[in-house]
């Protein structure tokens, strides 16, 4: 691992993107041209002083999840993304799909201009590959869940508190949605083996979900109406709606309100207070690695 290099095109690409590109705001007392430490670490979802340690060359090889995080928040192209795992001397990733996919440039052109409504980018198993700042502050930073468990189809149906985003009385609805919509998938895919490993897994730990998945129930979730539980707001109903890659493999979930509505006016809060706790009354910053995410 060429440590000083990685330091070095680290420090160059972040000098290179400026903060309005990402939804971050321009203060005026910024020092440096592009992005700050700080700023790429909120971005890629890693700590600060991890991330100061890798332009600083010194630290640990990073996994080749933390990579392609870091080439998303960096807004790396394809060339430039392969570049960063050869100076960290790790294997492209080939796969098109999973947490180390390289998010699909129409997709994450799209979501950077999304500044004003919460918006993510996820795999078509419902793995979040890039997140704006306002789908932060409302479904907590991308999970650093590797493996099956960086899909929220698996933790909803493998782990309780993946549940506490939607209320109660909402849980049997997303679950015939996630198990439907995953039908779908895995009929495009054909018999891909990472859709059938899920399947075999999810059937062998969810009685709910083996039960579900018998009813051969069908349908690619293009749009859904959602109450998420805020830990500050409360309940925020939003309306969710997807844009799809060409492939189908990737896509682009963002949240509205209707204008006047009480989860317009609880969007419009969010945007106040952004990912600061405000349950605590100290107003300390959510923190990193969070599990609550949802597709």
């Amino acid at each position: 691992m060429n440590h000083s290099e990685l330091a070095a095109y680290l420090r160059s690409r972040r000098d290179r993107i400026r903060p309005a590109e990402v939804g971050l705001p321009t203060g005026p007392r910024r020092r440096v041209p592009g992005l700050r430490r700080e700023e790429v670490a909120q971005l890629a979802g890693l700590s600060a002083d991890y991330y100061t340690e890798l332009e600083r060359g010194r630290g640990t090889q990073p996994s080749a999840q933390v990579l392609a995080a870091l080439a998303r928040a960096l807004r790396l192209d394809g060339d430039e993304r392969d570049h960063l795992f050869h100076l960290a001397d790790r294997l492209v990733p080939t796969e098109a799909h999973g947490p180390t996919a390289h998010v699909q440039p129409a997709l994450l052109s799209l979501l950077d201009r999304l500044s004003t409504t919460p918006a993510q980018i996820m795999t078509d198993l419902h793995v979040i590959l890039a997140q704006n700042p306002l789908a932060i502050a409302l479904l907590g930073h991308v999970s650093t869940t590797r493996g099956q468990g960086a899909g929220f189809i698996h933790r909803w149906f493998t782990d309780p508190g993946a549940r506490t985003l939607y209320p109660a009385q909402d849980h049997d609805h997303h679950s015939r949605v996630f198990v439907a919509d995953l039908h779908a998938v895995a009929a495009r895919r054909g018999r891909d083996p990472e859709v059938n490993r899920l399947v075999s897994a999810l059937r062998r730990r969810s009685q709910e979900f083996a039960s579900l998945w018998e009813t051969r129930d069908v349908a690619l979730r293009r749009a859904d109406h959602k109450r998420i539980v805020h830990p500050a707001l409360g309940v925020i109903e939003v309306d969710c709606h997807s844009l799809f890659s060409e492939d189908g493999r990737q896509r682009l979930l963002w949240f509205t309100a209707p204008p006047g509505s009480n989860g317009a006016a609880r969007l419009e809060m969010l945007s106040v207070i952004g990912t600061q706790d405000m349950t605590t009354g100290a107003g300390h910053t959510q923190p990193t690695g969070t599990s609550r995410m949802t597709p």
